[in-house]
């Protein structure tokens, strides 16, 4: 499979199409099932409270997956992304409602990279409950 957005179609500035991911307490027992992190500071609302977190937390790593899926969309290849990193800054705290919470993510090219390689920055925005979750979230594609 090979990226649907192509390098010579996209500047600096242009953005990506935004998207919410809802997350709740089921979502978070199948991510620790297929994760295998039984934590439980991200199912056990006592044990989250206990230990001084406000409520039960979702995983690092389902958040920083949830943010990505904005770039493998775009591109419509998974494959086409070849570095992703991000800071952790604030936990996504998933009250026990019917609401639970939601991750939100927006991103733009933030530069071409290299012609040769068709490869660009693209810099993701993620918030949950109005505060920044994740810092630093960049990601290199390799476009079309």
């Amino acid at each position: 499979m090979t990226a649907r957005v192509g390098y010579d179609d996209v500047e600096p500035g242009t953005e990506l199409p935004a998207r919410s991911f809802p997350v709740d307490r089921e979502r978070l027992v199948r991510y620790a099932g297929a994760s295998g992190d039984f934590n439980p500071i991200h199912w056990n609302e006592r044990f989250a409270k206990s230990v001084g977190l406000p409520d039960v937390i979702a995983h690092g790593m389902f958040t920083m997956a949830e943010a990505a899926r904005v770039v493998t969309d775009w591109t419509g290849d998974p494959g086409a992304l070849v570095q992703y990193g991000v800071r952790f800054t604030k936990p996504v705290v998933v009250p026990d409602d019917d609401e639970g919470a939601v991750i939100e993510v927006t991103g733009k090219v933030a530069k071409k990279l290299d012609d040769e390689a068709r490869t660009v920055q693209v810099d993701l925005t993620v918030t949950s409950a109005g505060a920044k979750v994740l810092g630093m979230s960049r990601a290199v594609v390799k476009l079309a």
